[in-house]
């Protein structure tokens, strides 16, 4: 018999990436995506395309338009159907959007985290449960720092303790999160709690940029992706502060989705793993853009403003050794050069 796997956010960058992955490998996959970012970002954000091209394309694959929200629809799904496999990616993604909008952000991205888990621990406990978490819920604490400035970029020193990362060690406490941030780390710690207090299979994996070529970027959400997004349509890109030297990991959505399927094959309870691009793959903005005028063979308009968002990280990488310890097997097949390539490809076809 099939396993079945529930991917929320279905329909969104990760979401997608796991319904064709989990197709593949065999799994009826049932997708729960009702296009939310559309309301978060706008038309340009909506997945809808997503939506009807997992439809056509994907084996076995059966989609509901349902809200997280909504407990007794939830409920129906959990008692109709048993997962083996739960792959929790909806949410609002940005820490700007939730400022103005901090009860809509409770709800979608802790209430709902809730609700699913209730769900699963009645109705699919023999599963395993997998969290999307953000590394938003460690604050700005890395802004503190000691940073090197070079022509195109911050950074540590080689012999920092923290050159190769932020690792799962680094306090959340006593810090600025965004509003986002804390909405997500209370899902992040229920996730934990359910695995540790009730037995349950789950995993959290704090993400900072995930990128790939099903991304529906925004201005607020979507770094890589908007910025090509803007080259290829000469629309004119800003840089929020930091000089434009602020750093990001990058992670493709096929690295992460294969990470989860190693936690799939070998869960733990209650784990939590900081997952990115690290060392491997990681950019600055300016660095980004004069990637993308060499990709796109044209320059790049961009402006300027003094003022970084509100909790934003001046440099983040990603130390991804406590998972390659637990699943030594696991490796990043895609560099950020790699990232920007397919990105810019699959928006000129």
């Amino acid at each position: 018999m099939k396993k079945t796997a529930l991917i929320t956010g279905s329909c969104g960058l990760v979401g997608s990436e796991c319904v064709r992955f989990f197709s593949k490998k065999g799994f009826r996959v049932i997708g729960i995506d009702n296009d939310l970012r559309q309301f978060f970002f706008g038309d340009s954000a909506s997945v809808k395309e997503n939506k009807f091209k997992l439809i056509e394309e994907v084996k076995d694959y059966l989609h509901f338009d349902l809200d997280i929200r909504n407990r007794e629809d939830l409920k129906k799904l959990f008692k109709e159907y048993k997962f083996d496999l739960i792959i929790h990616t909806a949410s609002q993604p940005s820490h700007d959007w939730a400022k103005n909008y901090p009860l809509i952000d409770f709800e979608v991205n802790t209430f709902a985290t809730l609700n699913i888990l209730e769900n699963f621990r009645k109705y699919s406990p023999g599963g395993v449960f997998i969290f999307t978490s953000t590394n938003k819920v460690y604050g700005d604490r890395v802004n503190s720092f000691s940073f090197l400035e070079l022509d195109k970029r911050y950074d540590l020193s080689a012999n920092d303790p923290y050159y190769q990362g932020i690792d799962e060690n680094f306090s959340i406490d006593s810090t600025l999160h965004s509003i986002f941030g804390a909405d997500k780390l209370s899902a992040d710690i229920l996730v934990q709690e359910y695995g540790r207090y009730f037995g349950l299979k789950t995993g959290v994996f704090r993400l900072g940029c995930i990128s790939g070529p099903y991304h529906k970027p925004a201005e607020l959400h979507g770094f890589l992706s908007y910025l090509v997004k803007c080259a290829v349509y000469n629309k004119e890109y800003t840089i929020y502060g930091y000089k434009g030297k602020q750093v990001r990991d990058n992670i493709h959505a096929y690295d992460l989705v294969t990470a989860f399927y190693y936690f799939y094959l070998n869960p733990k309870y209650g784990e939590v793993y900081n997952l990115g691009g690290g060392r491997y793959s990681n950019i600055s903005i300016l660095e980004a853009i004069e990637l993308v005028e060499k990709i796109a063979k044209k320059k790049f308009r961009f402006c300027y403003l003094d003022s970084p968002r509100k909790g934003d990280h001046i440099w983040w990488i990603t130390d991804n050794s406590k998972f390659r310890k637990d699943y030594p097997s696991f490796n990043l097949s895609y560099k950020v050069e790699m990232i920007l390539e397919e990105i810019y490809q699959n928006y000129k076809r």
